[in-house]
């Protein structure tokens, strides 16, 4: 069992008991004295879906910047998934990532991803934080307004069913159905700046067996969807050997659920690495499907003003396409940046943590939206930067074909190890125009990622 370490005080109460619930919960059991979750659904007590989470029946896996972030908070839980069934591999060298008409290159990366279902990864964690003595997590509560202090600049609790929990601080993890805007609206305060942008995305998935000789032994295939074929797929291994299929359309009808008509519908994407599985693999379960209308983000950072004792954190916060699987790595982001403000800035948490929060946000959401607005239906603001940086990442993306340290560089970014000026570096950018031009097909050298400077 964890201790407790001995400055704590206070009292802490956290909205919503998924994954960002549970990373902030453990993170901020090393600042109170008493944490409390409070969870609106009935938590299932085996590795089965949560309610309340309507994507966990779909496609998941932890980036490699997520692993590293998720290892931080519970130190040796990499290894407890493994363990457990979760597959780790290079996520590099073993999937295919087939993007600009072709796939890239596989190069030994270094970048390291685990694979396993979201029931699974949150049944483990909420394991170890039911661990933590100062933990309570209570379900079937849902949380009906908030407790203000007399002067109305800070919130002192919640309304959970009957009772009245006074806290010290209070944590919205409630995901994108928060209510926060309305609570903070009817006490007066602004609603922050909401940046929207409707993608008009469907996706469905399927559980099929997994036999080892699958792809050559490649444990996933991403094929994102195109402007001019809307229609993309991802397929990742899972524990007890098994394969998840999602089918994505944009801006039309989703793939069928019935499984003929799944199958059928995974022959049109733009590669056909999913396609050669599933047509003949066993499939396991009936398909899930999913509607997600816009990403989302919520710009608390700009707020002039805001209560004390209250903070949004994950999909409360932001919440963008779901296919670049990244909301579990920014979750776990963000759980480290509010233990560094809790230990660094404690009297100017809001505004410190909403100042980090922000930062980490920018990588995912410049990557999931500038993506999608290459879609002419997308409804988002396009500005010239957006449309010169899709040119170029086009131009990127077939270069990887060829290049490893091309695929390399956009595979540190879009696992949040790097910052996205990191493939606009002068030796990246010379490699990129130099691979639209070269008219040989050799492959250039491997580089070796030990060797490069972190910037």
């Amino acid at each position: 069992m964890d201790s407790i370490p001995s400055d704590q005080h206070g009292t802490a109460v956290v909205i919503g008991g998924s994954m960002a619930g549970l990373l902030a919960a453990k993170v901020l059991a090393n600042h109170y004295e008493r944490v409390m979750v409070l969870e609106r659904d009935v938590l299932p007590t085996s590795r089965e879906n949560h309610r309340g989470v309507p994507q966990g029946r779909h496609t998941h896996g932890l980036l490699a910047g997520g692993r590293q972030a998720l290892e931080e908070l519970f130190p040796g839980i990499s290894e407890e998934l493994v363990a457990a069934g979760a597959l780790r591999g290079d996520i590099v060298r073993e999937g295919r990532w087939f993007l600009e008409g072709g796939c890239h290159c596989r190069p030994v990366s270094g970048l390291e991803g685990l694979l396993m279902g979201r029931p699974f990864l949150e049944s483990i964690v909420r394991e170890r934080v039911r661990r933590i003595p100062n933990i309570q997590i209570r379900d079937g509560s849902e949380v009906r307004g908030l407790l203000v202090s007399d002067s109305r600049e800070r919130i002192a609790g919640v309304e959970a069913g009957s009772e009245r929990l006074n806290a010290d601080l209070v944590v919205d993890t409630s995901g994108r159905g928060s209510r926060s805007l309305h609570w903070l609206e009817a006490m007066g305060y602004p609603q922050p700046r909401e940046e929207r942008v409707e993608i008009g995305l469907n996706y469905v998935t399927r559980l099929f067996r997994r036999d080892p000789a699958h792809l050559n032994g490649d444990r996933a295939a991403i094929i994102p969807p195109t402007p001019s074929r809307k229609r993309g797929g991802v397929m990742l291994a899972q524990e007890n050997s098994r394969w998840t299929a999602t089918l994505i359309s944009h801006f039309g009808p989703p793939a069928p659920t019935e499984l003929n008509g799944f199958i059928e519908y995974a022959r049109d994407l733009p590669a056909p690495y999913i396609h050669e599985v599933i047509r003949g693999a066993e499939p396991i379960g009936e398909a899930a499907s999913f509607r997600f209308p816009a990403s989302v983000r919520r710009h608390y950072e700009k707020l002039d003003r805001f209560p004390r004792g209250y903070l949004a954190m994950g999909d409360a916060l932001s919440s963008f396409n779901p296919i670049y699987g990244q909301g579990m790595s920014v979750a776990a982001l963000e759980a480290i940046a509010l233990d560094r403000v809790l230990s660094d800035d404690r009297q100017n948490l809001e505004r410190q943590f909403y100042r980090r929060a922000a930062k980490i946000v920018d990588v995912p959401w410049s990557i999931a939206v500038g993506n999608d607005l290459r879609m002419p239906e997308t409804v988002g603001r396009r500005t010239l930067a957006v449309r010169v940086v899709n040119a170029y990442i086009a131009r990127l993306h077939r270069a990887a074909h060829r290049d490893p340290a091309v695929a390399i560089a956009f595979h540190e970014v879009g696992n949040l190890l790097r910052r996205p000026a990191h493939i606009l570096r002068p030796v990246i950018v010379w490699r990129v125009l130099r691979g639209c031009f070269r008219r040989d097909r050799e492959r250039l050298p491997v580089p070796n990622p030990s060797t490069w400077q972190k910037v």
